[in-house]
C-alpha cells in the first residue's frame, strides 16, 4: 500500500489539478505492475508503470522503447518519467491484446481473414525493427544466456516440477542436447530480438481510437541482439493460442519472402529458414517450461500452469520431427506420458 500510494503522490505532482482514479491494467511474470489512470476531466486514459527499483530498471525499457520507435513500431509514449522511483506515465495502447482479438476467431478456419491479417501486422512491425538492427546496441543473445535459459528446465521443470531425479546417463543426454541446439541456434543470422513478440504482447488499435497502425509492441524490456528466427517463435508457436501448421507455414513463407526482399538476412533456401526456427522453436519450448514452473514454484503464480500442455506439445512435435533430438523425445516420454498431452485447434 505504501508502493501504491508513492505512484499516487507522484502521478498527482505529473499531472498537477488533474483528479484520476487508478485500476490495475496489467501484471506481468516479472515484478512489474500497470495501473489504468481515468482523469475526472475525461482525458485520455494513462498508464502507469510500476517497477520498484529494488526488483526492476526501467533504463533498458526506455532504451528499447526509443530503438522501437525509431524502426517504426508502435510502442507507448513516454509522458513523465521517475528514474529513481520507478514509475513511467505512458500513454494507453488500449485493453484489447492479440489474443483476445485472435480467440473471437476460434472455430473459424485457422486461416481466416482476420487472424492472417493481424499476423501480417505483426509481422510488417517485427521487420521494421529487424531493419534497424545493428551490433553493439543491445545486448546480445550469446551462448551463456541461451543456455542458462534452457537450464531452467532440469532444474525447475523436471527436478521441482515433476519431482524426477534425471539419471547420469539422461544428465549428459540432456548436456550433449543442448549443445546441439545451441549450434544451431548461434550460427542464426543476427537482428534486434523483442524475446516475447506474442499475442499477449501486441495490442490491437483500433483505427477509431487514433491510435495508429497495428499492432501495439509492449513488453519489450529483455529485447536483446540475436537469432533470427527467435520473434518468429515467439509469434507462431505461441505458449497461449495454437494455428494449424498449415497456416504457420503459409505465413513464415511470406515473412521469408518479404524478409529478401527487404535485404534481411535470412537464409537463401526456405528449408534452412524453416529448420533454424523449428530448433529456436526447442531452446523457447525448453525455457518457457522451466519458467512456467519457477513461475509457480517460486512466485506463486499458478495461472501458467494451464499453457505448459501447448508448450510441451510443441516440444514434443518438434522431437518427433529431429532425429537429433530423439533422445530428448525419449526423456519427455518418462516425464510427461503422451497420452495426457492436450492438443489444441482453431
Amino acid at each position: 500500500m505504501q508502493r501504491l500510494e508513492q505512484l499516487r503522490t507522484w502521478l498527482a505532482d505529473a499531472q498537477p489539478g488533474r483528479d484520476f482514479e487508478l485500476e490495475p491494467a496489467s501484471a506481468d511474470a516479472s515484478f512489474r505492475r500497470y495501473f489504468r489512470a481515468r482523469f475526472a476531466d475525461g482525458g485520455p486514459t494513462r498508464i502507469v508503470m510500476d517497477a520498484p527499483p529494488a526488483q526492476e530498471d526501467v533504463r533498458p525499457w526506455l532504451h528499447v522503447a526509443e530503438l522501437f520507435r525509431s524502426a517504426g513500431a508502435h510502442v507507448p509514449e513516454v509522458l513523465a518519467q521517475d528514474l529513481e522511483r520507478g514509475f513511467l506515465l505512458l500513454s494507453d495502447l488500449g485493453s484489447t491484446t492479440y489474443l483476445a482479438a485472435l480467440q473471437r476467431s476460434a472455430g473459424e478456419a485457422p486461416d481466416c481473414p482476420r487472424a492472417a491479417h493481424l499476423y501480417a501486422d505483426a509481422l510488417g512491425a517485427l521487420a521494421a525493427i529487424q531493419c534497424a538492427s545493428r551490433p553493439g546496441v543491445l545486448p546480445v543473445y550469446d551462448r551463456s544466456l541461451l543456455l542458462r535459459e534452457m537450464q531452467l528446465f532440469p532444474d525447475w521443470y523436471v527436478a521441482r516440477h515433476k519431482g524426477i531425479s534425471l539419471s547420469e546417463a539422461e544428465a549428459a543426454m540432456l548436456d550433449e542436447t543442448f549443445e546441439k541446439i545451441l549450434a544451431v541456434n548461434l550460427a542464426e543470422p543476427q537482428v534486434f530480438v523483442h524475446r516475447d513478440f506474442h499475442s499477449r504482447n501486441l495490442m490491437l488499435l483500433e483505427p477509431t481510437a487514433g491510435l495508429g497502425a497495428n499492432p501495439g509492441v509492449i513488453d519489450f524490456q529483455d529485447a536483446v541482439y540475436g537469432p533470427i528466427s527467435y520473434d518468429l517463435v515467439s509469434l507462431f508457436k505461441d505458449a497461449y493460442i495454437r494455428w494449424d501448421e498449415e497456416f504457420i507455414l503459409d505465413m513464415l513463407i511470406r515473412y521469408w519472402e518479404a524478409a529478401k526482399k527487404l535485404g534481411l538476412p535470412v537464409r537463401a533456401e526456405f528449408a534452412d529458414f524453416h529448420r533454424d526456427f523449428e530448433w529456436m522453436g526447442v531452446q523457447r519450448h525448453i525455457k518457457v517450461l522451466g519458467i512456467f514452473a519457477r513461475l509457480y514454484h517460486r512466485d506463486g503464480k499458478d495461472g501458467y500452469l494451464a499453457d505448459m500442455p501447448l508448450v510441451m506439445d510443441y516440444l514434443r512435435r518438434a522431437c518427433k520431427r529431429w532425429r537429433d533430438l530423439g533422445p530428448l523425445l525419449k526423456l519427455l516420454d518418462r516425464l510427461e506420458p503422451e497420452d495426457v498431452q492436450i492438443g489444441y485447434t482453431f
